[in-house]
């Protein structure tokens, strides 16, 4: 008896990791449905001030913190990260600026590496000129150009410049910035008023020049077992081609 309860001892807990394996596992899909909410709005060609549809994402989707683990971030923390600015203008600081205050700010913080007038020096990029190059076969890619929604000009001035000190200067000093590059690219005028209203009805050349790619995205599966199903595998480049063995390449076989 006593033996017959140690066989089955182990038969059922074989019985219970097979009910395992076979229980229903969430497909991928919805793992991605629920980590990668947003859906693309309708039409091929997308605008960042064009609303997008709110996150679906049901109660008890994502996993719940682990006790002891952590805490939640206080509002003065979570204020001191959350400077991102949406296209539409959505969290943009109070103050302004123009174009003619921000030029001796440009000169002082910018002209090192831009130019004085954005032109770009030595292999920095230029910030102005290059309108209606996209499609030729030497497109020049510059706020003027390229850039689709100008509180993305302050949005990214702000955050990274002036390179040696980001976020160094007061929202004046920024939105000045900003209309300085908006105006040597002809999109302001020298006195217009930079600020969270009137940035954000900004029009910028190639706002409509961005498309939606139909690009799948990477399923989330990986194979684990029978992955090449017949097929053959080869060496087809190892790093010989690059470094002859023996010249310090580090082997002398391809790995």
């Amino acid at each position: 008896m006593r033996k017959a309860l140690t066989i089955g001892v182990p038969l059922l807990a074989l019985a219970g990791f097979a009910a395992a394996q076979q229980a229903p596992q969430p497909a991928p899909a919805d793992v991605m449905a629920t980590y990668r909410p947003f859906a693309a709005p309708p039409g091929e060609r997308t605008r960042a001030d064009v609303p997008w549809p709110a996150p679906a994402i049901a109660t008890g989707a994502l996993p719940a913190p682990i006790p002891g683990i952590g805490r939640g971030a206080t509002s003065a923390e979570i204020a001191g990260w959350d400077i991102a600015v949406r296209g539409d203008g959505h969290n943009l600081p109070p103050g302004g600026g123009t174009a003619k205050q921000g030029e001796e700010l440009f000169i002082t913080h910018c002209a090192a590496c831009h130019g004085d007038f954005g032109e770009g020096l030595d292999r920095w990029p230029a910030l102005m000129g290059g309108r209606d190059s996209l499609r030729s076969d030497q497109p020049r890619r510059t706020v003027g150009s390229f850039w689709q929604h100008a509180p993305g000009v302050f949005d990214y001035i702000r955050r990274a410049m002036p390179y040696p000190a980001p976020q160094s200067l007061t929202n004046d000093e920024y939105y000045a910035l900003t209309a300085y590059v908006l105006f040597i690219n002809e999109i302001v005028g020298e006195e217009d008023v930079m600020d969270r209203d009137s940035l954000a009805r900004v029009q910028m050349p190639n706002r409509d020049g961005f498309v939606l790619e139909a690009r799948p995205d990477t399923p989330n599966a990986a194979c684990m077992m029978n992955c090449r199903q017949g097929r053959p595998v080869g060496v087809t480049m190892d790093s010989r081609q690059f470094a002859q063995p023996g010249s310090d390449s580090g082997t002398s076989e391809p790995q």
